[in-house]
């Protein structure tokens, strides 16, 4: 079986995002934005778009 983005992914809630520290954020993002890249290196390009998209969602909503 082939790993998925879900299979690597950390989702925080509101609550739990709030908690972090600007390092921890930005850490975050950088490693979501790296496993994004590794996705479309490997030619999952339509798959990387539908996340970008609810990752550029998560991200309103988290700030």
């Amino acid at each position: 079986d082939s790993v998925t983005f879900e299979d690597v992914t950390v989702n925080f809630t509101s609550e739990e995002w709030a908690l972090l520290d600007p390092s921890q954020k930005k850490l975050h993002r950088d490693v979501m934005e790296e496993t994004f890249r590794n996705l479309a290196a490997i030619g999952k390009a339509q798959e990387v778009e539908h996340i970008e998209d609810d990752h550029k969602y998560s991200r309103k909503l988290l700030r």
